[in-house]
C-alpha cells in the first residue's frame, strides 16, 4: 500500500505505538498503513456513513489486519472512549466540521491531534486559538494540482495569530511550498474582498478585514 502525499504527511506525524482513532477514515488507508509499519498498536476507524465504513473494513481485510481494527459508525469521536487513544486524525473535512468535533469531545484536548482541512482555514485556527489549543507544527503537501495543510495540534497557550497568519498559517520559512501557498491564499482572500466590494450590501467591516488579511499575506511573501 501507498499513501497520497497528504495522507503519507499525516501518518509522519503519528508517534511510534501511538493508538489512532480515524475519523472520517473513508477507505481507512491511514490507519490500515500505519499498523502494517508497524507504527500503532491499534486504530479505531470512524465514519458517519455505512458506505465509506464498509470500504474500510474491506481495507482491513484485504491486509489482513481486521483483528487490530474498530470499526465505529458514528458522528465524530461520539462512540470513541478518551481511555482507547492517544493520537486523533480528522481529515479531508470543512474547517467548522472539525471544529464541532472537538467541540463535542472536549476530552480531545488531552491527545495530540492531527487535523487537515479541506475549507474554513481561517475559521479553525481561530477556533483552536479561542479554546486553547495550541498548532505546534504545521505542514503543506502538494497532491496533484491541489496544495493542502497538515497540523499538529495540542492542548495549550498558543501565540495569537495575525488576521493573515489565520488564513495562512506559520509555516517554517524554509518550506519549498510555503510561498505558492501564500499566493494561493492570497489569492483566495483577494476574490473574497473582491465579492464583498461587488456586494450591493456592503459589509464595511469584513472589507477592512479583508484588506487587512490580503495586506498581511502580501508582506508575508515579501518576507521569505
Amino acid at each position: 500500500m501507498e499513501l497520497t502525499p497528504r495522507l503519507r504527511a499525516l501518518a509522519d506525524l503519528v508517534p511510534q505505538d501511538a493508538r489512532l482513532a480515524d475519523v472520517g477514515t473513508d477507505h481507512a488507508y491511514l490507519p490500515v498503513w500505519l499498523l502494517l509499519q508497524g507504527r500503532i498498536s491499534r486504530a479505531i476507524a470512524a465514519d458517519l456513513r455505512e458506505g465509506p465504513l464498509n470500504r474500510a473494513r474491506e481495507t482491513a481485510r484485504q491486509y489482513q489486519v481486521e483483528d487490530k481494527v474498530s470499526f465505529r459508525l458514528c458522528d465524530g469521536l461520539s462512540l470513541v472512549d478518551r481511555e482507547e487513544v492517544d493520537v486523533i486524525s480528522i481529515a479531508g473535512m470543512g474547517g467548522e466540521t472539525i471544529a464541532a468535533i472537538l467541540q463535542a469531545a472536549p476530552w480531545a484536548r488531552e491527545k495530540l491531534l492531527l487535523l487537515q482541512p479541506m475549507t474554513s482555514f481561517p475559521d479553525l485556527r481561530l477556533w483552536l486559538q479561542q479554546h486553547a489549543y495550541a498548532i505546534q507544527r504545521e505542514r503543506i503537501v502538494r497532491e496533484g494540482e491541489r496544495l493542502y495543510t497538515v497540523w499538529a495540534v495540542t492542548a495549550g497557550a498558543m501565540e495569537p495569530l495575525t488576521l493573515a497568519e489565520l488564513w495562512a498559517g506559520r509555516q517554517d520559512r524554509e518550506d519549498p511550498l510555503r510561498a505558492a501557498y501564500l499566493e494561493l491564499m492570497e489569492s483566495k482572500a483577494k476574490r473574497a474582498l473582491e465579492g464583498h466590494l461587488a456586494s450591493r450590501q456592503r459589509d464595511e467591516g469584513e472589507i477592512r478585514r479583508l484588506t487587512r488579511v490580503l495586506e498581511g499575506l502580501r508582506d508575508m511573501r515579501k518576507e521569505l
